[in-house]
């Protein structure tokens, strides 16, 4: 008979399981299906603050007033062309191609627009501040009148 020690038992039989474990682990499991539960669901996207439609927007820069005017004499002058980004890419070159004196019209015209759109914003912020106080005095007002009815029907 073979006579092998202890040590080399022990080995054989943990070989022989740790084979098993491998073999199972190998075998084709179910696919897990997402959790549709929206407790552990975390937002893909960042949620969006809510735009007043009253806040005056945003004045064009110098560029953008030149490019509107760019696009009408670009699709007059290719009017068969349709694409967006060709336009764009045209016109930025156009654009870097002026000197600063054929850029000022533009400029000049952009700090106009945007000394308007500051004194639009100030009126706006005066305006939603005034909406804010009146709104708390209002609520002032219905919090006392509240307190008056429950003090008169409790005598």
């Amino acid at each position: 008979m073979h006579s092998c020690s202890l040590e080399a038992k022990i080995k054989m039989t943990l070989e022989t399981q740790v084979v098993e474990v491998t073999e199972t682990k190998k075998k084709p499991t179910e696919k897990k299906k997402p959790k549709a539960t929206t407790e552990n669901a975390r937002p893909s996207k960042k949620v969006k603050k809510d735009k007043d439609p009253n806040m005056p927007k945003r004045p064009p820069t110098a560029f953008f007033l030149f490019l509107d005017e760019f696009r009408k004499t670009y699709k007059e002058a290719n009017p068969e062309n349709k694409s967006v980004s060709e336009v764009a890419k045209k016109g930025g070159e156009e654009w870097k191609s002026k000197t600063d004196e054929e850029k000022s019209q533009y400029v000049d015209k952009a700090k106009e627009l945007k000394a308007e759109y500051e004194k639009a914003m100030e009126n706006y912020k005066a305006s939603k501040q005034e909406d804010e106080a009146g709104s708390d005095n209002e609520a002032d007002k219905t919090e006392v009148a509240e307190e008056l009815q429950d003090a008169s029907d409790e005598e």
